[in-house]
């Protein structure tokens, strides 16, 4: 059995991989400050014997006295949402200085630390699909830089660690992901189309339509993890998580709204800043080097995100 810590993980994906680490047998410190995270995505956990929760901020130490095995970090807030606005250097601190610190806790322990950057760290891609060893193209001053230029450090942190200290590091890039335990205000386009679309409000897309997503069914997006963290000592990363399946923001729309079968219709605003045009992962390494690749079909994925909303909804009325 290990001793195995996941910072943030009463959120969207920490709460998915909590209950897979915990399914495989592990003992579980869940660590979150719950700002986006929340207690119903892991009560089901509570009462597990090998599971604990601490709430914790990681920009202050984490005083943790049991022995460590392994750290998975999902700490920082994912959607656009929570991160843009007031919250922005709340953001940039948790990826910096809340990576040093959970660095910092594995280094105390001798423990392999995965760090789950973002496809953000590649901006508006000029080269497609992305491989890990293109460097991007990001704007640095803008709304939200705070996310992907803090993940960027984030992996700098990481591999200087790595260097410095010959610590075992695993840094994976999340292309979007989705699925049960994200939150319906959650403000990313499967949350957003099908939470509107069970409400019969019309589905809000920003911009054309035409800018595309890959999108990962949260499952097979915890199995890279653990496969990663469970990799060759000398694979350190990063390595692509993500669907390689390309599909417009406007397909995604008319998929949701054909499967739940309802009235709403299609309302176009504005674009974001920097939201990018495309995106589309190159799993080459992630199949080379973890026998990995996302088997849940988007169909499938579909259903079962949205028979978790349709209960999930209910909490809000």
């Amino acid at each position: 059995m290990k001793t195995i810590i996941v910072t943030g993980g009463s959120g969207f994906i920490g709460s998915n991989l909590c209950k897979r680490l915990i399914n495989d047998g592990n003992k579980v410190i869940c660590v979150d400050n719950n700002y986006t995270g929340r207690m119903c995505n892991i009560e089901g956990l509570l009462s597990h014997p090998n599971f604990k929760f601490v709430l914790h901020d990681i920009t202050e130490p984490l005083d943790i006295t049991e022995k460590i095995d392994q750290i998975y970090n999902l700490a920082c807030p994912a959607s656009p949402p929570a991160y843009q606005g007031e919250h922005a250097i709340d953001t940039t601190k948790t990826c910096i200085i809340g990576a040093i610190n959970i660095l910092e806790l594995a280094r105390k322990n001798q423990a392999t630390i995965l760090q789950t950057s973002t496809s953000e760290v590649y901006g508006e891609p000029e080269v497609h699909p992305q491989r890990e060893d293109y460097w991007g193209f990001v704007n640095p001053t803008g709304i939200r830089s705070c996310y992907d230029e803090g993940k960027r450090c984030a992996e700098s942190l990481f591999f200087s660690y790595h260097r410095i200290y010959n610590m075992p590091v695993k840094v994976v890039r999340i292309f979007n992901t989705y699925g049960p335990n994200m939150r319906h205000d959650d403000g990313r386009v499967v949350s957003n189309f099908i939470c509107q679309s069970l409400q019969n409000q019309d589905l809000t897309i920003y911009g054309d339509g035409k800018q595309t997503r890959s999108l990962c069914f949260v499952d097979d997006t915890v199995e890279a993890l653990v496969r990663m963290m469970n990799s060759d000592k000398d694979f350190t990363g990063p390595v692509n998580i993500g669907n390689p399946e390309e599909h417009s923001i406007s397909e995604i729309a008319e998929i949701i709204t054909k499967k739940i079968n309802n009235s709403s219709k299609v309302c176009y605003m504005e674009r974001p800043a920097d939201d990018p045009t495309r995106r589309q992962p190159d799993i080459s390494l992630a199949k080379q080097k973890l026998n990995w690749q996302p088997l849940t079909s988007l169909d499938d994925g579909l259903s079962k995100t949205i028979a978790y909303y349709k209960i999930d909804l209910q909490r809000y009325k």
